[in-house]
């Protein structure tokens, strides 16, 4: 899940290979690097490890000189985060640097024979093989008589290639090319950038802010070579392709904290206005009572669907929990999430008329792009029509993978969002189930009318109770926060449509504070978990009014039993004076509850994490596009 960024063109390139990695650190910051050719026989290769700052003191320290050149920012796979496993890797000669993201999974077979022949590792990474193999082929070709061509590259580019199993997106220069790079992916994100007779090719469309809108996104198993002269395409055959370039749909900006001390808090403060440009698009005002919501669909999308399949990971996985309990519960459609990751090695019986939905804010996260690959596949392969793929994306990055590869995309439009743990994302994939389920609630003839329009009515009132919830809740959080800074574990109830705002609240918790939290569904607490119970094992229990109001109630007395501290998120009122701290919600019906309780938790985990001085936004060992499997 690490960034590559590619450049090559009439400026110097590392002051905008630098720009580029800094708009995809959020895929990984272990480490960085650059490679620049300024002349044949002059290649500057300087890497880092940690941050990207580290790097660009070095640049600056050094410099880097060249119109041409690669970097990368990582996420550790295969070797740990030092400076000789950054990338670029070198040929054994030093003429090749190669950057690549994602898994060489043949790998080791290939550095087995390498050695063989007397080639000297310098790191323990997959992707050295590369430019061992392809400095290889150049001698082999140079040594035959062929000139040192930007086409000479290219074909032994394609010929290294051939011997790659797994997943990659890769850039390669050569040291006597200071004009021409070659890029290549291969189930992995890369788009080419078209400027004035430059190309930057990156790994997502962030590191091309301010340098384009207009991209070529480049398919599975295409190889181009990038010159000041053009682009030239080519499928995974080495046919010639012949593709107009598109327009992103909205100028990606660089983002800004503005008065905030982290971006993540800013992204939960962001979240009012998530909802309230999602009711302002999908929920606006003299919808007809047949047409409750506003999705980009016909009628033919619905039609005939009998069940529903959802594939995601991680955060996604839990708005896909909400989802599945609305589908079920208010639009009365079969509803099964999936972990993306098992799916794709263990797929339950195929059933007709299936809609399959795989969530990931991204767009490109691999598990779930598989999970959707496999599935596809072996409908098609499937003689009774009704078993045909139907498939949909819900993403944040209509650009993304995701969207090149399903027939329908849902765009969860909250915009671009830097901090690796998910906020403002999450709420948005809820926000899309919340409109999926009035669609398929009023096409299936489920719920009456009056039910329908009940649900709209309340969501239009969910961002300015959010406005109202995150002010509160920022202030008394902050001051709440130094109590747990010691805290060791963390119990999380929820029961119903709350119990993935359980599972969510942990998450958080873990990703940014490291302290071990769980999540549990309340009424399991005495199948086990309670012997985890005492004086210095707070719990969190979700409890508002509904149909599992008074047995969330009498969980939580259990836990209190055991002399745990007691954290309620629920409304104010007697009922819940036996919290010893509450973070109250308004009192609202329980079917919209968790675009409101997740907010309290959301901040719960950020203050102790600030509190602890930690990094919020790059917690450690995570990245926020996880690309590989």
């Amino acid at each position: 899940m690490c960034g590559i960024v590619a450049l090559v063109g009439s400026q110097q390139a590392a002051s905008q290979l630098l720009d580029g990695l800094g708009q995809l650190e959020y895929r990984g910051y272990d480490s960085a690097g650059i490679a620049t050719v300024d002349a044949p026989g002059q290649l500057s290769l300087l890497k880092a490890k940690g941050k990207l700052v580290n790097l660009k003191a070095r640049v600056d320290a050094e410099g880097a000189p060249g119109r041409c050149g690669i970097g990368h920012t990582r996420w550790a796979t295969h070797g740990k985060p030092e400076e000789r496993n950054a990338h670029p890797h070198l040929s054994q000669d030093g003429s090749v640097a190669v950057v690549q993201n994602g898994i060489i999974e043949n790998h080791r077979n290939l550095r087995e024979a390498l050695e063989s022949r007397g080639v000297v590792f310098q790191s323990e990474t997959d992707t050295e093989v590369i430019p061992h193999l392809v400095a290889e082929e150049l001698q082999r070709c140079l040594a035959a008589g062929e000139p040192a061509t930007a086409a000479l590259l290219l074909q032994a580019v394609q010929a290294v290639l051939f011997f790659l199993e797994g997943a990659y997106a890769l850039a390669v220069i050569w040291d006597q090319l200071p004009g021409a790079l070659v890029v290549a992916r291969k189930a992995a994100p890369l788009l080419i950038g078209l400027g004035e007779g430059e190309f930057l090719c990156a790994s997502d469309t962030p590191a091309l802010a301010g340098f384009t809108r207009t991209i070529l996104p480049m398919e599975d198993g295409e190889v181009a070579l990038l010159s000041p002269l053009g682009v030239e395409l080519y499928d995974a055959s080495g046919e010639r392709q012949h593709r107009l370039p598109t327009q992103l749909s909205a100028t990606e900006q660089v983002a800004d904290k503005r008065h905030f001390r982290h971006f993540m808090l800013k992204e939960i403060h962001e979240q009012p206005e998530t909802a309230a440009l999602w009711v302002a698009r999908h929920l606006p005002a003299g919808l007809p009572a047949d047409r409750p919501v506003a999705l980009p669909f016909d009628d033919s999308f619905y039609a005939g669907i009998e069940r529903i399949e959802i594939l995601a990971c991680g955060t996604s996985r839990h708005a896909a929990l909400v989802g599945a309990h609305l589908l079920e519960q208010f639009a009365g459609i079969p509803t099964a999430v999936h972990y993306a990751s098992e799916f794709r090695y263990a797929p339950p019986p195929l059933a007709p008329n299936t809609l399959t939905i795989g969530v990931t804010q991204s767009g490109e996260t691999a598990d779930t792009l598989a999970a959707l690959a496999m599935e596809a596949d072996r409908r098609q392969s499937h003689p009774d029509p009704s078993f045909a793929p139907r498939q949909l994306g819900v993403t944040n990055r209509p650009e993304s993978s995701l969207s090149r590869q399903v027939a329908h995309i849902l765009d969860i439009g909250a915009g671009i969002e830097v901090g690796v743990a998910a906020t403002k994302t999450f709420l948005g994939q809820l926000l899309a189930f919340y409109g999926l389920t009035l669609a398929f609630a009023a096409q299936r003839g489920q719920r009456s009318i009056e039910e329908i329009q009940f649900l709209a009515g309340v969501l239009r009132e969910v961002p300015q109770q959010l406005q109202d919830l995150v002010h509160l809740h920022d202030q008394r959080l902050e001051g709440l926060a130094h109590r747990f800074a010691d805290t060791q574990d963390v119990i999380f109830l929820g029961r119903g449509i709350n119990y993935p705002i359980a599972l969510e609240g942990a998450l958080k918790l873990k990703e940014i504070s490291y302290i071990h939290a769980e999540g549990y569904p309340a009424g399991e607490m005495k199948h086990g978990p309670i012997a985890l119970l005492d004086a210095n094992v707070p719990v969190v229990s979700i409890a508002v009014p509904g149909t599992v109001f008074e047995k969330v109630l009498s969980n939580a007395q259990e836990a209190k039993a055991r002399d745990a501290q007691l954290i309620g998120v629920a409304p104010q009122g007697p009922d819940t004076d036996l919290f010893d701290e509450l973070l109250p919600v308004p009192e609202v019906s329980e079917w919209v509850s968790p675009l409101l309780t997740v907010v309290p938790m959301q901040l719960l985990s950020y203050h102790i994490a600030a509190h602890r001085g930690l990094d919020v936004d790059q917690p450690r060992n995570l990245a926020k596009s996880v690309t590989v499997e």
